[in-house]
Protein backbone atom coordinates (compact mmCIF):
# COMPACT_ATOMS: atom_id res chain seq x y z
CA UNK A 1 0.00 0.00 0.00
CA UNK A 2 1.39 3.37 -1.01
CA UNK A 3 1.63 6.03 1.67
CA UNK A 4 0.18 9.47 0.81
CA UNK A 5 2.74 12.18 0.23
CA UNK A 6 3.16 15.47 2.03
CA UNK A 7 2.65 16.17 5.74
CA UNK A 8 -0.22 13.69 6.04
CA UNK A 9 1.98 10.97 4.58
CA UNK A 10 4.77 11.72 7.00
CA UNK A 11 2.29 11.67 9.88
CA UNK A 12 0.92 8.27 8.74
CA UNK A 13 4.45 6.89 8.48
CA UNK A 14 5.23 8.22 11.94
CA UNK A 15 2.14 6.53 13.43
CA UNK A 16 3.10 3.25 11.77
CA UNK A 17 6.57 3.44 13.27
CA UNK A 18 5.09 4.19 16.69
CA UNK A 19 2.81 1.17 16.58
CA UNK A 20 5.64 -1.08 15.41
CA UNK A 21 7.93 0.16 18.17
CA UNK A 22 5.13 -0.32 20.69
CA UNK A 23 4.68 -3.93 19.61
CA UNK A 24 8.39 -4.66 19.81
CA UNK A 25 8.78 -3.07 23.22
CA UNK A 26 5.60 -4.73 24.46
CA UNK A 27 7.16 -8.14 23.88
CA UNK A 28 9.54 -7.36 26.69
CA UNK A 29 6.65 -7.43 29.17
CA UNK A 30 6.51 -10.85 30.80
CA UNK A 31 3.50 -12.78 32.03
CA UNK A 32 2.25 -12.24 35.53
CA UNK A 33 2.41 -15.83 36.68
CA UNK A 34 0.98 -16.90 40.02
CA UNK A 35 3.16 -19.15 42.19
CA UNK A 36 1.94 -22.73 42.31
CA UNK A 37 0.13 -23.96 45.40
CA UNK A 38 2.08 -26.95 46.67
CA UNK A 39 1.43 -29.59 49.29
CA UNK A 40 -2.12 -30.44 48.18
CA UNK A 41 -3.32 -33.96 49.08
CA UNK A 42 -3.72 -36.40 46.22
CA UNK A 43 -7.30 -37.41 47.08
CA UNK A 44 -10.14 -36.59 49.42
CA UNK A 45 -10.88 -39.01 52.25
CA UNK A 46 -14.07 -40.16 50.55
CA UNK A 47 -15.88 -39.55 47.28
CA UNK A 48 -18.75 -40.77 45.15
CA UNK A 49 -19.08 -41.71 41.52
CA UNK A 50 -21.94 -39.54 40.21
CA UNK A 51 -21.05 -36.58 38.00
CA UNK A 52 -21.91 -33.09 39.24
CA UNK A 53 -23.86 -31.15 36.65
CA UNK A 54 -23.14 -27.48 35.95
CA UNK A 55 -26.48 -26.58 37.53
CA UNK A 56 -25.89 -28.69 40.61
CA UNK A 57 -29.44 -28.40 41.95
CA UNK A 58 -30.76 -30.35 38.94
CA UNK A 59 -29.31 -33.47 40.57
CA UNK A 60 -31.97 -33.31 43.30
CA UNK A 61 -34.69 -34.01 40.72
CA UNK A 62 -36.97 -31.47 42.41
CA UNK A 63 -38.92 -29.37 39.85
CA UNK A 64 -40.25 -27.07 42.58
CA UNK A 65 -36.69 -26.32 43.73
CA UNK A 66 -35.58 -25.69 40.14
CA UNK A 67 -38.35 -23.15 39.71
CA UNK A 68 -37.59 -21.15 42.84
CA UNK A 69 -33.84 -21.09 42.13
CA UNK A 70 -34.52 -19.88 38.59
CA UNK A 71 -36.64 -17.06 40.00
CA UNK A 72 -33.94 -16.16 42.52
CA UNK A 73 -31.16 -16.04 39.95
CA UNK A 74 -33.22 -13.77 37.71
CA UNK A 75 -34.69 -11.47 40.34
CA UNK A 76 -32.27 -11.18 43.26
CA UNK A 77 -31.04 -7.61 43.88
CA UNK A 78 -27.98 -9.11 45.58
CA UNK A 79 -27.00 -10.81 42.33
CA UNK A 80 -27.74 -7.66 40.33
CA UNK A 81 -25.10 -5.89 42.46
CA UNK A 82 -22.48 -8.36 41.22
CA UNK A 83 -23.54 -7.71 37.63
CA UNK A 84 -23.06 -3.99 38.24
CA UNK A 85 -19.61 -4.57 39.73
CA UNK A 86 -18.66 -6.62 36.70
CA UNK A 87 -19.82 -3.80 34.41
CA UNK A 88 -17.61 -1.38 36.33
CA UNK A 89 -14.58 -3.66 36.17
CA UNK A 90 -14.99 -4.27 32.45
CA UNK A 91 -15.34 -0.54 31.82
CA UNK A 92 -12.13 0.10 33.76
CA UNK A 93 -10.39 -2.58 31.70
CA UNK A 94 -11.47 -0.88 28.48
CA UNK A 95 -10.34 2.46 29.87
CA UNK A 96 -6.93 1.07 30.78
CA UNK A 97 -6.62 -0.54 27.35
CA UNK A 98 -7.21 2.80 25.68
CA UNK A 99 -3.84 4.08 26.93
CA UNK A 100 -2.12 1.50 24.73
CA UNK A 101 -3.09 3.47 21.64
CA UNK A 102 -1.94 6.94 20.55
CA UNK A 103 -4.04 9.90 21.62
CA UNK A 104 -5.30 11.81 18.60
CA UNK A 105 -7.06 15.15 18.74
CA UNK A 106 -8.16 17.56 16.04
CA UNK A 107 -9.29 21.15 16.16
CA UNK A 108 -10.38 23.94 13.92
CA UNK A 109 -11.48 27.55 14.00
CA UNK A 110 -12.93 30.20 11.78
CA UNK A 111 -12.93 33.96 12.31
CA UNK A 112 -13.89 37.11 10.43
CA UNK A 113 -12.63 40.57 11.23
CA UNK A 114 -13.79 43.86 9.77
CA UNK A 115 -13.01 47.55 9.79
CA UNK A 116 -15.44 50.32 9.10
CA UNK A 117 -16.10 53.94 9.98
CA UNK A 118 -17.48 57.24 8.64
CA UNK A 119 -14.33 58.10 6.73
CA UNK A 120 -13.19 54.59 5.78
CA UNK A 121 -14.78 51.98 3.53
CA UNK A 122 -15.81 48.67 4.99
CA UNK A 123 -13.19 45.91 4.78
CA UNK A 124 -13.28 42.30 5.97
CA UNK A 125 -10.72 39.54 6.45
CA UNK A 126 -11.46 35.82 6.96
CA UNK A 127 -9.16 33.39 8.70
CA UNK A 128 -9.55 29.58 8.86
CA UNK A 129 -7.31 27.16 10.70
CA UNK A 130 -7.16 23.41 11.27
CA UNK A 131 -4.82 21.34 13.43
CA UNK A 132 -4.18 17.78 14.49
CA UNK A 133 -2.09 16.38 17.35
CA UNK A 134 -0.91 12.85 18.05
CA UNK A 135 0.77 11.95 21.31
CA UNK A 136 2.05 8.58 22.38
CA UNK A 137 4.03 7.14 25.28
CA UNK A 138 6.62 4.56 24.23
CA UNK A 139 6.16 1.76 26.74
CA UNK A 140 9.84 1.02 27.29
CA UNK A 141 9.45 -0.61 30.71
CA UNK A 142 6.00 -2.12 30.36
CA UNK A 143 4.20 0.42 32.55
CA UNK A 144 1.27 0.87 30.16
CA UNK A 145 1.06 -2.84 29.39
CA UNK A 146 1.10 -3.76 33.09
CA UNK A 147 -1.60 -1.20 33.87
CA UNK A 148 -3.75 -2.74 31.18
CA UNK A 149 -3.08 -6.27 32.42
CA UNK A 150 -4.00 -5.36 35.99
CA UNK A 151 -7.37 -3.96 34.88
CA UNK A 152 -8.07 -7.02 32.72
CA UNK A 153 -7.22 -9.35 35.60
CA UNK A 154 -9.58 -7.34 37.81
CA UNK A 155 -12.37 -7.71 35.25
CA UNK A 156 -11.82 -11.46 35.03
CA UNK A 157 -11.78 -11.65 38.82
CA UNK A 158 -15.09 -9.78 38.96
CA UNK A 159 -16.57 -12.29 36.55
CA UNK A 160 -15.47 -15.11 38.84
CA UNK A 161 -16.90 -13.22 41.81
CA UNK A 162 -20.21 -13.12 39.94
CA UNK A 163 -20.06 -16.86 39.37
CA UNK A 164 -19.29 -17.40 43.05
CA UNK A 165 -22.27 -15.21 43.94
CA UNK A 166 -24.52 -17.31 41.69
CA UNK A 167 -23.25 -20.48 43.37
CA UNK A 168 -23.67 -19.06 46.86
CA UNK A 169 -27.16 -17.70 46.19
CA UNK A 170 -28.39 -20.96 44.66
CA UNK A 171 -27.08 -22.88 47.69
CA UNK A 172 -28.75 -20.49 50.13
CA UNK A 173 -32.05 -20.68 48.26
CA UNK A 174 -31.92 -24.49 48.21
CA UNK A 175 -31.05 -24.69 51.92
CA UNK A 176 -33.90 -22.31 52.79
CA UNK A 177 -36.32 -24.21 50.53
CA UNK A 178 -35.68 -27.46 52.37
CA UNK A 179 -35.84 -25.70 55.72
CA UNK A 180 -39.32 -24.59 54.66
CA UNK A 181 -40.10 -28.18 53.67
CA UNK A 182 -39.01 -29.35 57.12
CA UNK A 183 -40.94 -26.55 58.86
CA UNK A 184 -44.11 -27.45 56.93
CA UNK A 185 -43.69 -31.10 57.91
CA UNK A 186 -43.03 -30.11 61.52
CA UNK A 187 -46.29 -28.12 61.56
CA UNK A 188 -48.18 -31.12 60.17
CA UNK A 189 -46.59 -33.54 62.66
CA UNK A 190 -47.13 -31.21 65.61
CA UNK A 191 -50.74 -30.62 64.60
CA UNK A 192 -51.26 -34.38 64.56
CA UNK A 193 -49.51 -34.68 67.92
CA UNK A 194 -51.73 -31.98 69.41
CA UNK A 195 -54.80 -33.80 68.14
CA UNK A 196 -53.52 -37.15 69.44
CA UNK A 197 -52.68 -35.64 72.84
CA UNK A 198 -56.15 -34.10 73.07
CA UNK A 199 -57.71 -37.50 72.41
CA UNK A 200 -55.44 -39.14 74.98
CA UNK A 201 -56.36 -36.44 77.50
CA UNK A 202 -60.04 -37.24 77.00
CA UNK A 203 -59.38 -40.92 77.67
CA UNK A 204 -57.30 -40.24 80.79
CA UNK A 205 -59.91 -37.77 82.05
CA UNK A 206 -62.67 -40.35 81.61
CA UNK A 207 -60.61 -42.94 83.52
CA UNK A 208 -60.01 -40.34 86.25
CA UNK A 209 -63.74 -39.66 86.54
CA UNK A 210 -64.30 -43.38 86.81
CA UNK A 211 -61.84 -43.58 89.66
CA UNK A 212 -59.41 -45.74 87.71
CA UNK A 213 -56.46 -43.29 87.77
CA UNK A 214 -55.32 -40.40 89.91
CA UNK A 215 -55.45 -36.68 89.13
CA UNK A 216 -51.71 -36.61 88.49
CA UNK A 217 -52.22 -38.65 85.31
CA UNK A 218 -54.56 -35.96 84.00
CA UNK A 219 -52.10 -33.21 84.91
CA UNK A 220 -49.23 -35.01 83.16
CA UNK A 221 -51.25 -35.35 79.97
CA UNK A 222 -52.41 -31.73 80.13
CA UNK A 223 -48.77 -30.63 80.47
CA UNK A 224 -47.80 -32.71 77.41
CA UNK A 225 -50.70 -31.21 75.44
CA UNK A 226 -49.63 -27.66 76.30
CA UNK A 227 -46.04 -28.50 75.37
CA UNK A 228 -47.24 -29.72 71.96
CA UNK A 229 -49.26 -26.55 71.43
CA UNK A 230 -46.24 -24.41 72.33
CA UNK A 231 -44.00 -26.33 69.94
CA UNK A 232 -46.62 -25.93 67.20
CA UNK A 233 -46.68 -22.18 67.72
CA UNK A 234 -42.89 -22.03 67.42
CA UNK A 235 -42.96 -24.20 64.27
CA UNK A 236 -45.55 -21.95 62.65
CA UNK A 237 -43.48 -18.89 63.52
CA UNK A 238 -40.35 -20.47 62.06
CA UNK A 239 -42.20 -21.37 58.87
CA UNK A 240 -43.42 -17.80 58.42
CA UNK A 241 -39.93 -16.36 59.01
CA UNK A 242 -38.41 -18.77 56.49
CA UNK A 243 -41.04 -17.81 53.93
CA UNK A 244 -40.16 -14.14 54.38
CA UNK A 245 -36.47 -14.96 54.09
CA UNK A 246 -36.94 -16.88 50.85
CA UNK A 247 -39.13 -14.14 49.37
CA UNK A 248 -36.40 -11.54 49.89
CA UNK A 249 -33.75 -13.92 48.49
CA UNK A 250 -35.59 -14.21 45.18
CA UNK A 251 -36.29 -10.46 44.96
CA UNK A 252 -39.81 -10.26 46.40
CA UNK A 253 -41.18 -8.25 49.31
CA UNK A 254 -41.55 -10.36 52.49
CA UNK A 255 -45.35 -10.52 52.23
CA UNK A 256 -45.19 -11.97 48.68
CA UNK A 257 -44.33 -15.52 49.67
CA UNK A 258 -43.09 -18.08 47.19
CA UNK A 259 -45.66 -20.84 46.74
CA UNK A 260 -44.28 -23.72 48.81
CA UNK A 261 -47.07 -26.32 48.84
CA UNK A 262 -44.79 -28.61 46.85
CA UNK A 263 -41.85 -28.19 49.23
CA UNK A 264 -40.87 -31.63 50.50
CA UNK A 265 -37.78 -33.35 51.85
CA UNK A 266 -36.36 -35.44 49.01
CA UNK A 267 -34.24 -38.56 48.88
CA UNK A 268 -30.64 -37.68 48.13
CA UNK A 269 -29.15 -38.56 44.74
CA UNK A 270 -25.93 -40.62 44.64
CA UNK A 271 -22.88 -38.99 46.16
CA UNK A 272 -21.04 -36.88 43.55
CA UNK A 273 -17.49 -37.54 42.48
CA UNK A 274 -15.34 -35.08 44.42
CA UNK A 275 -12.43 -35.50 42.02
CA UNK A 276 -8.95 -34.64 43.23
CA UNK A 277 -8.12 -31.59 45.38
CA UNK A 278 -6.06 -29.90 42.66
CA UNK A 279 -9.16 -29.75 40.43
CA UNK A 280 -10.79 -27.33 42.87
CA UNK A 281 -8.34 -24.63 41.75
CA UNK A 282 -10.07 -24.54 38.36
CA UNK A 283 -13.55 -25.63 39.45
CA UNK A 284 -14.35 -23.15 42.21
CA UNK A 285 -14.91 -19.56 41.05
CA UNK A 286 -13.76 -18.03 44.33
CA UNK A 287 -10.39 -19.76 43.94
CA UNK A 288 -10.05 -18.55 40.36
CA UNK A 289 -10.90 -15.03 41.54
CA UNK A 290 -8.26 -15.20 44.27
CA UNK A 291 -5.69 -16.41 41.74
CA UNK A 292 -6.54 -13.53 39.38
CA UNK A 293 -6.18 -11.10 42.29
CA UNK A 294 -2.58 -12.29 42.70
CA UNK A 295 -1.95 -11.72 38.99
CA UNK A 296 -3.47 -8.24 39.18
CA UNK A 297 -1.30 -7.36 42.19
CA UNK A 298 1.77 -8.63 40.33
CA UNK A 299 0.89 -6.43 37.35
CA UNK A 300 0.54 -3.40 39.59
CA UNK A 301 3.95 -4.17 41.03
CA UNK A 302 5.24 -3.98 37.46
CA UNK A 303 3.63 -0.55 37.11
CA UNK A 304 5.26 0.68 40.31
CA UNK A 305 8.71 -0.61 39.25
CA UNK A 306 8.41 0.90 35.75
CA UNK A 307 7.38 4.23 37.28
CA UNK A 308 10.91 4.55 38.71
CA UNK A 309 12.43 4.65 35.20
CA UNK A 310 12.31 7.38 32.54
CA UNK A 311 9.20 7.90 30.44
CA UNK A 312 9.55 8.62 26.75
CA UNK A 313 6.70 10.19 24.83
CA UNK A 314 6.41 11.69 21.38
CA UNK A 315 4.03 14.38 20.22
CA UNK A 316 3.42 15.16 16.55
CA UNK A 317 1.26 18.02 15.37
CA UNK A 318 0.25 19.57 12.06
CA UNK A 319 -1.56 22.84 11.48
CA UNK A 320 -2.70 24.95 8.59
CA UNK A 321 -4.30 28.35 8.24
CA UNK A 322 -5.59 30.33 5.28
CA UNK A 323 -7.93 33.13 4.37
CA UNK A 324 -10.25 30.86 2.41
CA UNK A 325 -11.42 27.30 2.87
CA UNK A 326 -10.11 26.40 -0.56
CA UNK A 327 -6.55 27.29 0.49
CA UNK A 328 -6.83 25.83 3.99
CA UNK A 329 -5.23 22.46 3.23
CA UNK A 330 -2.59 23.80 0.82
CA UNK A 331 0.17 24.67 3.25
CA UNK A 332 0.92 22.74 6.45
CA UNK A 333 3.14 23.37 9.42
CA UNK A 334 4.30 20.18 11.13
CA UNK A 335 6.01 19.72 14.46
CA UNK A 336 7.57 16.64 16.10
CA UNK A 337 8.59 16.72 19.77
CA UNK A 338 10.16 13.99 21.87
CA UNK A 339 9.83 14.18 25.66
CA UNK A 340 11.94 12.42 28.25
CA UNK A 341 10.84 12.52 31.86
CA UNK A 342 12.98 10.93 34.53
CA UNK A 343 12.51 11.08 38.30
CA UNK A 344 15.61 12.29 40.10
CA UNK A 345 14.64 13.18 43.66
CA UNK A 346 11.27 12.17 45.09
CA UNK A 347 12.19 11.46 48.68
CA UNK A 348 11.94 7.71 48.10
CA UNK A 349 8.22 7.87 47.25
CA UNK A 350 8.44 5.66 44.14
CA UNK A 351 10.63 3.11 45.88
CA UNK A 352 8.21 2.96 48.79
CA UNK A 353 5.31 2.48 46.38
CA UNK A 354 7.12 -0.42 44.70
CA UNK A 355 7.74 -1.99 48.10
CA UNK A 356 4.09 -1.51 49.01
CA UNK A 357 2.95 -3.20 45.80
CA UNK A 358 5.38 -6.06 46.43
CA UNK A 359 3.82 -6.54 49.86
CA UNK A 360 0.38 -6.52 48.24
CA UNK A 361 1.47 -9.33 45.94
CA UNK A 362 2.54 -11.35 48.98
CA UNK A 363 -0.73 -10.53 50.72
CA UNK A 364 -2.80 -11.58 47.70
CA UNK A 365 -0.88 -14.86 47.39
CA UNK A 366 -1.28 -15.68 51.07
CA UNK A 367 -5.00 -14.88 50.83
CA UNK A 368 -5.20 -17.14 47.79
CA UNK A 369 -3.44 -19.96 49.63
CA UNK A 370 -5.73 -19.55 52.64
CA UNK A 371 -8.77 -19.67 50.35
CA UNK A 372 -7.46 -22.91 48.85
CA UNK A 373 -6.96 -24.45 52.29
CA UNK A 374 -10.42 -23.32 53.38
CA UNK A 375 -11.99 -24.82 50.26
CA UNK A 376 -10.33 -28.18 50.95
CA UNK A 377 -11.59 -28.01 54.52
CA UNK A 378 -15.14 -27.27 53.33
CA UNK A 379 -15.16 -30.30 51.02
CA UNK A 380 -13.73 -32.61 53.68
CA UNK A 381 -16.17 -31.30 56.30
CA UNK A 382 -19.15 -31.71 53.99
CA UNK A 383 -18.15 -35.28 53.11
CA UNK A 384 -17.60 -36.16 56.77
CA UNK A 385 -20.83 -34.55 57.95
CA UNK A 386 -22.93 -36.24 55.28
CA UNK A 387 -21.44 -39.64 56.06
CA UNK A 388 -22.08 -39.34 59.79
CA UNK A 389 -25.45 -37.65 59.30
CA UNK A 390 -26.59 -40.62 57.21
CA UNK A 391 -25.65 -42.91 60.08
CA UNK A 392 -27.42 -40.62 62.55
CA UNK A 393 -30.60 -40.48 60.45
CA UNK A 394 -30.67 -44.26 60.23
CA UNK A 395 -30.25 -44.44 64.01
CA UNK A 396 -33.09 -41.97 64.64
CA UNK A 397 -35.34 -43.89 62.26
CA UNK A 398 -34.52 -47.12 64.12
CA UNK A 399 -35.18 -45.46 67.48
CA UNK A 400 -38.53 -44.18 66.20
CA UNK A 401 -39.58 -47.66 65.10
CA UNK A 402 -38.70 -49.03 68.55
CA UNK A 403 -40.44 -46.12 70.29
CA UNK A 404 -43.64 -46.88 68.40
CA UNK A 405 -43.53 -50.48 69.64
CA UNK A 406 -42.79 -49.41 73.23
CA UNK A 407 -45.64 -46.91 73.18
CA UNK A 408 -48.11 -49.43 71.83
CA UNK A 409 -47.20 -52.07 74.43
CA UNK A 410 -47.30 -49.55 77.29
CA UNK A 411 -50.73 -48.39 76.19
CA UNK A 412 -51.99 -51.95 76.15
CA UNK A 413 -50.55 -52.58 79.62
CA UNK A 414 -52.03 -49.29 80.89
CA UNK A 415 -55.50 -50.16 79.57
CA UNK A 416 -55.23 -53.53 81.30
CA UNK A 417 -54.29 -51.83 84.56
CA UNK A 418 -50.88 -53.49 84.78
CA UNK A 419 -48.82 -50.28 84.83
CA UNK A 420 -49.27 -46.64 85.82
CA UNK A 421 -49.60 -43.83 83.31
CA UNK A 422 -46.02 -42.62 83.79
CA UNK A 423 -44.40 -45.25 81.48
CA UNK A 424 -47.03 -44.44 78.83
CA UNK A 425 -46.31 -40.72 79.15
CA UNK A 426 -42.55 -41.30 78.93
CA UNK A 427 -42.94 -43.45 75.83
CA UNK A 428 -45.29 -40.92 74.23
CA UNK A 429 -42.90 -38.01 74.84
CA UNK A 430 -40.01 -40.03 73.39
CA UNK A 431 -42.01 -41.13 70.34
CA UNK A 432 -43.24 -37.62 69.51
CA UNK A 433 -39.77 -36.15 70.01
CA UNK A 434 -38.24 -38.73 67.68
CA UNK A 435 -40.83 -37.94 64.99
CA UNK A 436 -39.72 -34.33 64.95
CA UNK A 437 -36.07 -35.30 65.32
CA UNK A 438 -36.29 -37.51 62.24
CA UNK A 439 -37.50 -34.60 60.11
CA UNK A 440 -34.68 -32.36 61.34
CA UNK A 441 -32.08 -35.06 60.73
CA UNK A 442 -33.33 -35.60 57.17
CA UNK A 443 -33.21 -31.87 56.44
CA UNK A 444 -29.71 -31.57 57.89
CA UNK A 445 -28.57 -34.44 55.66
CA UNK A 446 -29.88 -32.56 52.61
CA UNK A 447 -28.15 -29.42 53.88
CA UNK A 448 -24.81 -31.21 54.06
CA UNK A 449 -25.24 -32.37 50.44
CA UNK A 450 -26.02 -28.79 49.37
CA UNK A 451 -22.88 -27.61 51.14
CA UNK A 452 -20.86 -30.34 49.43
CA UNK A 453 -22.13 -29.25 46.00
CA UNK A 454 -21.25 -25.65 46.80
CA UNK A 455 -17.83 -26.61 48.16
CA UNK A 456 -17.09 -28.57 44.97
CA UNK A 457 -17.83 -25.52 42.86
CA UNK A 458 -21.25 -26.57 41.64
CA UNK A 459 -19.79 -28.43 38.68
CA UNK A 460 -18.80 -25.26 36.80
CA UNK A 461 -15.51 -25.11 34.94
CA UNK A 462 -13.45 -22.12 33.88
CA UNK A 463 -14.42 -22.82 30.28
CA UNK A 464 -18.16 -22.49 30.93
CA UNK A 465 -19.45 -20.08 28.27
CA UNK A 466 -22.56 -18.96 30.09
CA UNK A 467 -22.92 -19.82 33.73
CA UNK A 468 -24.49 -16.62 34.99
CA UNK A 469 -28.18 -16.13 34.36
CA UNK A 470 -29.99 -12.93 33.49
CA UNK A 471 -29.95 -10.23 36.17
CA UNK A 472 -32.98 -8.37 37.44
CA UNK A 473 -32.49 -5.78 34.71
CA UNK A 474 -32.49 -8.39 31.98
CA UNK A 475 -28.75 -8.35 31.30
CA UNK A 476 -26.91 -11.55 30.58
CA UNK A 477 -23.30 -12.59 30.74
CA UNK A 478 -21.50 -14.79 28.24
Amino acid sequence: MRMPSGPMGRLALFLTLLLTLSTVMGCAVGRHDVPEITGLPETFRSTGEASLSEQWWMGFDDPALNKVIEEGLSGSPDLAVWFDRLDQAEALARKAGATWWPSVSVGGSASRSGEWGDDTPESYANNYSASGTVSYEIDLWGRVRSTRHAAVYDAHSSREDLRAAVLSLSARIAATWYEIAEARSQVVVLSEQVEANEQTLEIVTMRFRGGLVGAVDVLWQEQLLESSRGNLALAESRLEVLRNQLAVMVGRVPQAHVVDEEAALVALPPLPDAGVPSELLQRRPDLRAAELDVAAASARLGVAVADRFPRVSITASVSSSAGTTADLFTNWLSNLVGNLTMPLIDGGARKAEAERQEARVDEAFHRYRQTVLTSLQEVENALTRESHQSTYLASVSGQLALANKVLERNRDAYRSGHISYLPVLTALISQQSLERQQLSAHRELIGHRIELCRALGGGWSSESPSDAPAGSNGRTRS
